[in-house]
């Protein structure tokens, strides 16, 4: 039965009353399952008559359900498919979930529902065309691009806008893309239709802007189109210039000069913090000004100059509202470019000009305003998040900062002198106005740095005509130290000083500024404590270039139940779910100190898993801060993994009921977390009995869509088979593979063990990344290293001549040999050097048909041997230490815990030297086959002789 519209209506309205939302979901999870579910969806939008906040909400259901249901590659469509037919089709990936007929209707529609649309709504159904856009545009929708431009019109902007909202939600896609042929193909594409029309309509809308100069709401209208036009003018020339633009640029530079100085007190907005569509036009054509700069230096260098002077001039005339700021950040960006290339950066080296640079360009910039002191007090976490060094929020002190860097490093001396004289001024002024001191921070801030400046371990390189020591002692060090009479703002100082330079300090330097910085957790400012538990954070994660902690557990033990109780109060000052969450600073800093400490929190443990569990059974209400929750959860899997001195049996009754309150609530966001928490407790008790906790959690892992429990290895492998085909899941692929290949026996597998290797093979022929062929490499020598089990190298020769009759030579000589070398982990270069010992003593391939095979396995195993690799047990300390969690990209999708992660496997755990492993094998297989292997010896160099000799004798 097709869905009922005026049903699904009122459940979407149900979604937004706080205490129906949930049931309200739910229902219309049951109604996506019906035919149609996404064209009445599109009809609710369509329909003028219902309330905006119903059609906006069908609009945000509908892009969700085609984020989705559009096409297939759900891990749990490939399942219950691998289920049905054993395997997955080359396709798969791409093929409709939803009906042909359906799918038709939604692009026929879907362009001109978008237009005819208010701009809120106008958004959610771009976002939905660009989702499926990266499915079908441009080779499975070529009609798209003709569609759009035949909707052009010369005088009516409403449409226009709709029109290049569409476009600009497909192009934009363009813009982080690494160059590709398929990437240009469609970028081709576009341009043979689109941008010709585009530079005509670029030519009406300015003609019209002329026209209605003195009509508000038309020209503004008209404005908001100039303002797309610029976007996707950016969007076109983000990969290489077009060269329908190539050959207009003038026209282009001339018009892109006229509204960069354009003025309109008609378009004027009241408020000081809202940004006008005058300015953000400008801001717009600054964005696409700084592109041009970076990459079209050579066409567009004649156009320059009369850039540079008008936005120096829009800087030295822009106020200091906020509603410019935008506006100012991004001409800024436009000026560090010009001062990054050679061509034009000469005019900035003379002290005169410098001079100006500092005091009308950057110290406006720099300096604290009035609306930056109230963003302190009232909205203290937003000051945090756009103040922080790495922050993805963009602002004139930090864009003001980039420039002056920019010209350092092309005239360090000069600008290290005049800067120079500026913070020692403000420092002078700084003695009775604290104002002034900020500001001198700030300037020496940004020359005392070189490069970038690092999320992991702040500045790394610093200015060699600057002492950033000597200078915090005497300007900096006593407002982290002092109380009275020192203001918020100044502490803050102080202690963003420390986490700028933390890795410029010795360990003794910070023994001294720790305590002080400890201290600062105490403030009853907002902003004074987070930083402190900012820096300490970083200090804690801060390690030596040998991976050894700078601060480790003796460092912080004697203090750290404190330290942590403390922290957790500051989290549970907030009761409601939301602000709980507000702050993932402190979350971040526990979780920091739980690793550190590891085991040393047995003492307490107790009280930290109250404060966890509590802090859990809040935010579970409404999980809206997915970094907070990430690292509450890396907290937990911290005190999980440390066990407990009396088993695991403890944790798991006192974790049970919160995480299972989880999945019976079923609280999407924190499932994954949970089960990796519970695999880890399962992990720390491998000879148990399975607790009764976990019973109930079985029959539902064991449905049929999920695990098959006959005939197991094809859907396994056509699980496998769908893993391999995305970057983002093809490790997870070989996971699977090698518990594959080390559980099932040689004759359950080799029935498969072809189309492995066709699949292998055909990844590695399409321009692997590193990280796959080292995998790949792995896999060989997981497999050779097992003559013992069936498999090993013959086994793995013989299967590779099925796919292709001496195939294995060029896969071993290009990919396998050069790879193993670069294989890092201990147990994997053990593996490889058990591999290759096995394949010299053992396999008849390597002793017959691969003569200078044998060598070449043999000067492989030789060096791996000068660095034999050898296996310690974890300590913990590692935790967390080979990739920082800022790496991981949160979403609704997995987001791995590394205090849950298995620690390396290895596979070999009776070779615990692998020495004089090597010399009884070979001593040993020398002996089963009559003296053969020393036989082999003379396929070897001398020098090569000489090494294998005391392996062999």
């Amino acid at each position: 039965m097709a869905s009922d519209m005026g049903q699904i209506a009122e459940l979407l309205d149900a979604t937004l009353d706080p205490v129906k939302h949930k049931k309200a979901e739910n229902q219309l999870k049951l109604e996506e399952k019906k035919p149609q579910f996404s064209l009445q969806l599109l009809k609710i939008v369509a329909t003028e008559s219902f309330e905006q906040k119903i059609r906006l909400a069908g609009a945000l259901c509908f892009k969700n359900f085609i984020r989705h249901n559009y096409v297939v590659f759900q891990l749990r469509s490939i399942l219950l498919r691998v289920f049905i037919n054993g395997s997955l089709t080359q396709d798969e990936d791409r093929n409709y979930k939803l009906p042909l007929e359906e799918v038709n209707t939604i692009k026929q529609e879907l362009i001109g529902l978008m237009i005819a649309c208010p701009p809120t709504i106008q958004t959610q159904l771009g976002e939905a065309i660009s989702i499926i856009a990266d499915s079908d545009f441009w080779d499975r929708w070529d009609t798209l691009v003709q569609d759009l431009v035949s909707r052009f019109t010369p005088d009516n902007y409403k449409i226009n806008n709709g029109v290049l909202e569409v476009a600009h939600s497909i192009f934009v896609r363009w813009r982080p893309l690494y160059r590709s042929d398929a990437l240009y193909a469609e970028i081709n594409h576009v341009l043979g239709t689109f941008a010709v029309p585009f530079l005509t309509l670029l030519s009406a809308t300015d003609q019209q802007i002329d026209a209605n100069q003195n009509n508000k709401d038309i020209l503004k209208g008209y404005f908001d189109t100039m303002s797309l036009l610029i976007k996707v003018f950016y969007d076109l020339s983000s990969q290489d210039m077009p060269p329908q633009f190539e050959s207009n640029l003038e026209h282009i530079s001339t018009l892109l000069h006229k509204y960069l100085v354009y003025e309109n007190p008609i378009l004027a907005t009241d408020d000081d913090s809202e940004a006008g569509i005058i300015e953000n036009v400008k801001a717009d054509i600054c964005e696409a000004l700084e592109l041009y700069v970076h990459k079209y230096d050579d066409d567009f260098g004649p156009y320059t100059q009369v850039f540079i002077s008008k936005v120096w001039n829009l800087l030295s005339t822009t106020g200091p509202e906020t509603k410019y700021d935008n506006l100012v950040s991004k001409a800024l960006h436009f000026l560090t470019a010009i001062a990054g290339t050679t061509q034009h950066s000469a005019a900035f080296n003379d002290e005169n000009v410098l001079s100006q640079v500092v005091e009308k360009v950057v110290l406006p910039n720099v300096a604290l305003r009035e609306s930056d002191i109230e963003l302190f007090e009232d909205e203290p976490i937003e000051f945090i998040r756009r103040d922080l060094e790495g922050s993805d929020t963009d602002s004139r002190r930090r864009a003001a900062t980039d420039f002056l860097r920019q010209l350092q490093r092309k005239f360090e001396q000069l600008v290290t002198s005049v800067t120079g004289r500026y913070i020692n001024h403000y420092l002078e002024q700084g003695k009775s106005n604290w104002k002034d001191k900020d500001t001198a921070i700030s300037l020496f801030l940004s020359i005392a740095a070189k490069g970038a400046v690092t999320a992991s371990h702040g500045v790394k390189t610093v200015n060699e005509l600057l002492n950033v020591v000597d200078f915090f002692q005497q300007h900096v060090a006593n407002d982290l130290v002092g109380d009275a009479g020192v203001e918020p703002i100044s502490k803050v100082d102080a202690i963003k000083y420390l986490y700028t330079f933390r890795s410029q300090l010795t360990k003794e330097q910070w023994q001294a500024a720790f305590q002080p910085l400890i201290q600062n957790l105490g403030s009853s400012s907002y902003v004074v404590y987070t930083y402190a538990a900012i820096a300490v954070e970083r200090l804690l994660y801060l390690a030596d270039d040998s991976g050894a902690r700078i601060f480790g557990r003796a460092d912080i033990e004697p203090f750290a139940k404190d330290l942590l109780d403390h922290l957790f109060k500051l989290v549970e000052k907030e009761s409601s779910p939301a602000k709980m969450q507000e702050n993932e600073f402190l979350m971040r800093c526990i979780m920091r100190v739980l690793i550190v400490m590891n085991t040393g929190i047995l003492s307490f443990d107790d009280m930290v898993i109250n404060h966890l569990v509590s802090i859990t059974n809040v935010i579970k209400a409404n999980p809206s801060n997915p970094r907070f929750y990430y690292y509450h959860f890396e907290a937990l899997g911290a005190v999980v993994s440390c066990g407990s001195p009396t088993g695991t049996s403890k944790l798991e009754d006192r974790l049970w009921e919160p995480l299972n309150l989880i999945i019976t609530e079923d609280v999407n966001e924190f499932m994954p977390y949970v089960f990796q928490l519970f695999a880890k407790l399962l992990e720390l008790n491998p000879s148990g009995a399975l607790p009764n906790h976990y019973q109930a959690l079985v029959p539902p892992l064991m449905a049929t869509q999920y695990i098959v429990t006959e005939n197991q290895v094809q859907p396994i492998l056509g699980i496998f088979q769908g893993l391999l085909r995305g970057k983002k899941t093809e490790q997870n692929a070989f996971d699977l593979l090698e518990s594959v290949v080390s559980s099932i026996p040689r004759a359950s597998l080799e029935p498969y063990f072809k189309s492995i290797l066709e699949l292998l093979f055909t990844k590695l022929q399409s321009n692997p990344s590193d990280s796959f062929k080292l995998r790949f490499v792995r896999f060989y020598h997981l497999i050779s290293a097992k003559p013992e089990a069936g498999l090993g190298a013959d086994f793995f020769v013989s299967q590779v001549d099925l796919v292709q009759n001496n195939l294995f030579t060029q896969i071993y000589l290009t990919i396998i040999l050069p790879t193993s070398g670069q294989l890092v982990r201990p147990v994997d270069r053990k593996a490889a050097v058990i591999s290759f010992a096995k394949s010299m003593g053992d396999s008849s391939a390597f002793a017959q048909r691969y003569v200078k095979g044998w060598r070449f396995t043999c000067e492989a195993m030789l060096n791996m041997l000068m660095n034999p690799p050898k296996v310690t047990m974890g300590t913990g300390d590692e935790v967390i230490n080979e990739a920082d969690v800022d790496d991981i990209g949160f979403g609704l999708g997995f987001t791995p815990l590394n205090t849950c992660k298995k620690a390396a496997r290895d596979d070999f755990p009776e070779v615990q030297d692998i020495q004089p492993w090597v010399r009884q094998y070979l001593m040993d297989a020398n002996i089963r086959h009559n003296g053969a292997i020393a036989g082999y010896m003379d396929r070897l160099t001398d020098e090569g002789k000489q090494a294998l000799a005391m392996y062999v004798s």
